[in-house]
């Protein structure tokens, strides 16, 4: 890049949520309540994973891990947001943008491969039962783990990098609540042909491909109930997968409504919401899910809270 072009904007205008003034305070209340819920229900299910020994198995391994990046993927934009909706000059430097949006597509990509790992632990559990501990051994969860980690950053480095040689000439204004990828390369002003068909390839790979494989897994999971059901059976496999079949429909849900559904007016903007959902919503719900739904996440917590009452007392 040119050292002229990359001087050119030395920060970019975020235009924030299409609220009116007088909604202002009511809307921050409203994001900062979930804000918070997202932060305390996540750190209390590691916190139950971390204490209670019966939850040390691969299924809340993940689950754990799934529960510091819905953290760190709200926190990536929820504050900026919140920060946002208190000032007139709603401005972010050119460096922070970019570390904003590095992130944001890491811990995107990381929650679609979490799943996807999930996913794959709980087809091992229903079609393998028998052969579930030899092959859910701890190095595979670590390496599964691992891999997702390292393909994600290896994504949101490769976006990093290729939008650093974009240039930014003259308009600076973006039109979202946060650095999204999209509506940067809208603003560039010079040629982004490799950067949308890196956009493509890689949304392929951390979004489609993942996307498969969870059918894949469950196409399994239901043939081989089909193929001897019962009530028992299909009741275990709903108590097994329901939590995580609502998780993924959560996330996926919310990814394909930003291509499918039609624009919902000129005031408000699709993406926005889309983007509202997978950034302030689904992080919220999660714990929910996970903790009303999952017998032994009630029963840790209901275990620590005694253990609490027991030492105030």
């Amino acid at each position: 890049m040119k050292p002229e072009n990359q001087s050119s904007v030395s920060h970019f205008l975020l235009q924030g949520l299409p609220i009116r003034p007088e909604q202002q305070g009511a809307f921050f209340a409203l994001f900062l309540g979930m804000y918070l819920t997202t932060v305390l229900g996540n750190l209390l299910i590691i916190l139950l994973i971390r204490l209670d020994a019966r939850l040390h198995t691969p299924m809340y391994f993940f689950l754990s891990h799934l529960a510091l990046t819905d953290v760190s993927f709200s926190s990536v934009t929820v504050p900026k947001m919140l920060m946002d909706m208190q000032t007139k000059y709603k401005s972010i430097p050119y460096a922070g943008c970019i570390s904003q949006m590095y992130f944001f597509i890491f811990f995107t990509d990381l929650d679609s491969f979490l799943i996807t790992a999930m996913a794959y632990d709980r087809y091992v559990a229903i079609c393998h039962p028998l052969h579930y501990t030899i092959i859910m051994r701890e190095e595979l969860c670590a390496f599964l783990v691992a891999v997702s980690w390292i393909l994600s950053c290896a994504s949101s480095l490769t976006h990093t990098l290729l939008l650093t040689q974009v240039s930014f000439c003259a308009a600076n204004t973006i039109p979202h609540f946060f650095c999204d990828l999209g509506a940067l390369l809208k603003l560039s002003c010079s040629d982004i042909f490799l950067n949308e068909l890196v956009m493509f390839t890689v949304g392929v790979v951390v979004i489609t491909l993942p996307f498969i494989c969870i059918l894949v897994s469950y196409g399994y999971i239901g043939a081989n109930i089909m193929r001897v059901p019962s009530t028992k059976g299909i009741c275990k496999a709903l108590s097994t997968c329901g939590s995580h079949l609502s998780v993924v429909s959560l996330y996926y849900g919310a990814i394909f409504g930003q291509y499918l559904l039609p624009t919902l007016s000129s005031f408000i903007d699709k993406d926005i919401i889309v983007a509202l959902m997978y950034t302030v919503v689904t992080p919220m719900l999660n714990p929910f899910i996970y903790s009303l739904r999952n017998r032994d996440m009630k029963e840790a917590l209901g275990k620590l809270l005694r253990r609490a009452t027991f030492c105030s007392h």
